[in-house]
């Protein structure tokens, strides 16, 4: 009889019947018993430990032993305590339902944004000093189990619409992956992302989407379509919001952005121009993470062909902006090491915000320093997730009934089975 035929309770008197030489043997001795009742058992070495010392806590005189053991996990007290757990949630929400690894690292600042805001008031609504020790100390692991119910499910997939421009591309230098990251600010890798739904046919609106190198600043303009005055038109955008000197344009392949209009546009504004490999995606990994986590998660996968969805697009764009400017944080690679067997992996420095990145590059003024931080003192969290959400839901009522009507038309037509005539065997 092997192993897993035996019963669990003959398991638990096999632990029993073991379990007085067990305590008393010494340390050697234990472990050959302890092989005794694993290769008896089938358990796993921790599992048969913890049963031979139950079976020694059992109360004198009792007929059979107890089959259970009490998981440890279920029966120790609560860490922290509800209304901690209630606030987190309420700050999570407010961050964007951002991961447990940034939302540790910037807890103080969301904390402190929301109650100069009057969304979270001392003493009212489950929020005190001890709940805010409480969250401040508490580790990402923690949080992340515990709002791992709230999380919700990723959006439909979108299509991919960069066309290869031949025009000047030659020309251009080629920047790759592995290439040396830029020792200050004002690189940006720039991408668009399409709003087309299920199908590329007709006109629909695009995302133009950049992203600091250095920093992780983000810039964020939705255009009409991929029409060059249009994308000209968020690169003026770009260089006269972001707050530093845009000194570098690294860009796809995409005849959106190669071609004389736009190469002219930063020749005139000595703006290193440079672009990636072709179908190398790894060359613009910042910009390709940034198109998911920014653009699809706040802008979802829908069709947006009208002039009252890019203007909402437009609303929505600077909220999320400041959001990830200002208050969540990130973290960038700074080498490579290796871990206990000899495999090699990425190390990533403390997680922080691209303002605070900023700040450290030393390349603002006093004066832009003192606007910059004037900014993020007016921001408001809640008001700005409420906002967030408002926007979100009118872009679904607009646009998620065409999308879904969109994917009808796409998906392939079966013939219908009760209109096909089957021959007797």
């Amino acid at each position: 009889m092997s192993a897993k035929d035996l019963s669990l309770s003959a398991r638990v008197e096999v632990t029993k019947k073991y379990a007085t030489a067990y305590a008393q043997a010494g340390k050697r001795d234990k472990g050959r018993i302890l092989d005794q009742v694993v290769s008896v058992t089938g358990w796993n070495r921790d599992h048969a430990r913890q049963q031979l010392r139950r079976r020694l806590a059992q109360p004198k005189g009792r007929a059979r032993a107890t089959v259970a053991v009490i998981d440890r996990r279920r029966t120790k007290p609560r860490k922290y305590s509800y209304d901690a757990v209630k606030t987190l949630q309420k700050v999570w929400a407010t961050a964007g339902g951002t991961c447990g690894k940034y939302l540790a690292v910037s807890m103080p600042d969301w904390l402190d944004a929301m109650e100069a805001e009057g969304s979270l008031v001392l003493g009212a609504d489950r929020y005190d000093r001890e709940v805010r020790a409480e969250l401040e100390s508490m580790s990402a692991a923690t949080m992340d189990r515990y709002l791992a119910p709230a999380r919700a499910n990723d959006p439909i997939r979108g299509k991919a619409t960069t066309k290869p421009g031949s025009l000047l591309r030659n020309s251009i230098s080629v920047r790759k992956a592995g290439d040396e990251v830029e020792a200050e600010p004002g690189f940006f890798e720039v991408d668009t992302v399409a709003h087309c739904g299920p199908t590329l046919a007709g006109e629909f609106a695009r995302t133009v989407n950049f992203t600091d190198m250095h920093t992780g600043w983000v810039f964020t303009r939705a255009v009409r379509n991929n029409a060059h005055v249009h994308i000209r038109s968020a690169f003026d955008d770009l260089v006269a919001t972001v707050p530093f000197m845009v000194t570098g344009i690294d860009c796809d392949n995409g005849s959106e952005f190669i071609n004389h209009d736009l190469i002219g546009w930063a020749a005139d504004r000595t703006i290193f121009f440079t672009r990636s490999r072709p179908y190398k995606k790894n060359d613009q990994a910042t910009i390709e993470s940034k198109n998911n986590h920014l653009v699809r998660r706040y802008g979802f996968y829908h069709r947006y062909d009208t002039g009252l969805e890019l203007e909402l697009l437009n609303r929505l764009w600077p909220l999320v902006c400041d959001r990830l400017n200002f208050l969540t944080p990130t973290k960038k690679p700074v080498g490579y090491a290796t871990d206990q067997v000899g495999r090699r992996k990425r190390v990533y420095d403390t997680p922080r915000t691209p303002y605070q990145r900023l700040l450290d590059a030393g390349v603002l003024s006093t004066a832009q320093q003192h606007e910059l931080t004037a900014h993020k003192a007016t921001l408001r969290p809640a008001a700005m997730a409420h906002e967030i959400h408002l926007i979100q839901q009118e872009l679904t009522r607009l646009a998620g009934h065409k999308t879904r009507r969109l994917e009808d038309q796409a998906r392939p037509h079966l013939p219908d089975p009760s209109g096909i005539r089957l021959h007797a065997s």
